[in-house]
């Protein structure tokens, strides 16, 4: 199962890339873009590494708040897309300004990167911030680990959104007919989360967050100097 899966995510990642926000989407049953933008208010200082930038939603999002924001992702289709939608995002703004006088440069300097979470070519002490919105397994092998807490500056942080349950009636009588809370299985969930990060020398825990559209489970990771 797992060889299927990880060839399933290889080709969603690469040479079905253009099908990911549609995927996504069906999935989370039309909700994925919402919690991916839920990590912003768990970002502070104002340099931003995103790992696996995926479509560029996060990264369009931190570029219209003035933040230096950096995306880094393995895959050459994905970074082609994300390029794609930010320079269709500039085009769509520098049409607004011209008319509303509105300052667009800040949307036009973004900085996408090809590269592994195991190797940031980033110096030491890069990020006030680092994140990573639903990645999979690599983000716990202890080599990104370890290279998110060297490019992390002292009590900087390392967000990582990697589980959402939305809220839907067949969730809901699912976990009825199998005798079990949503409650219950998030509580065996948050452990397990947490141990990578434990074991890298973060201070970590993992946040629950009710929101509209369904129940994230964040782990909030810092960087501590101590």
């Amino acid at each position: 199962m797992k060889t299927i899966l990880r060839l399933f995510f290889r080709l969603l990642y690469h040479q079905f890339a253009f099908t990911y926000d549609l995927v996504a989407a069906t999935v989370s049953f039309n909700r994925w873009k919402s919690w991916v933008m839920s990590v912003i208010q768990f970002i502070e200082g104002k340099r931003i590494l995103e790992i696996g930038h995926g479509p560029g939603h996060l990264q369009r999002l931190l570029l219209s708040r003035n933040l230096f924001a950096v995306g880094i992702d393995e895959s050459a289709q994905m970074g082609r897309l994300a390029k794609r939608n930010l320079m269709h995002q500039a085009s769509s703004l520098s049409a607004v300004s011209q008319n509303n006088s509105l300052n667009d440069s800040v949307y036009t300097q973004f900085n996408l990167i090809r590269g592994l979470a195991q190797h940031l070519p980033f110096p030491n002490a890069s990020f006030d911030s680092i994140v990573a919105t639903f990645p999979t397994e690599y983000i716990t092998d202890p080599h990104t680990l370890a290279e998110v807490k060297r490019c992390l500056s002292d009590n900087g942080r390392l967000i990582v959104l990697p589980v959402a349950l939305p809220k839907n009636p067949f969730l809901d009588w699912l976990f009825k007919i199998t005798h079990q809370s949503p409650m219950e299985a998030i509580e065996v969930v948050k452990a397990k989360l947490k141990e990578p990060f434990v074991a890298a020398g973060f201070e970590s825990e993992v946040k629950v967050l009710d929101v509209k559209s369904g129940i994230l489970l964040l782990v909030l990771a810092i960087n501590s100097s101590h």
